[in-house]
């Protein structure tokens, strides 16, 4: 006997269709998905998705008393 028959997950998406109703379930498994990519990204620590903080220019090299002659 499986742990999961087809009969089985029919009664469960039923339920579910009954709790949250059919206009609410996508916009529940959207935030579920967003909150796994959310997950994996940090887990391996990627920030692409943040803008890259822009590098300041370096200064300009300060006049020494022999350029000023």
């Amino acid at each position: 006997m499986e742990l999961l028959s087809p009969f089985h997950l029919l009664i469960i998406a039923a339920v579910v269709v009954l709790f949250f109703g059919g206009r609410k379930i996508p916009e529940v498994m959207r935030g579920m998905g967003e909150g796994v990519r959310s997950f994996k990204e940090g887990m391996r620590g990627d920030s692409s998705t943040n803008p890259p903080a822009q590098q300041a220019a370096p200064p300009a090299p300060a006049a020494t008393a022999e350029q000023k002659k």
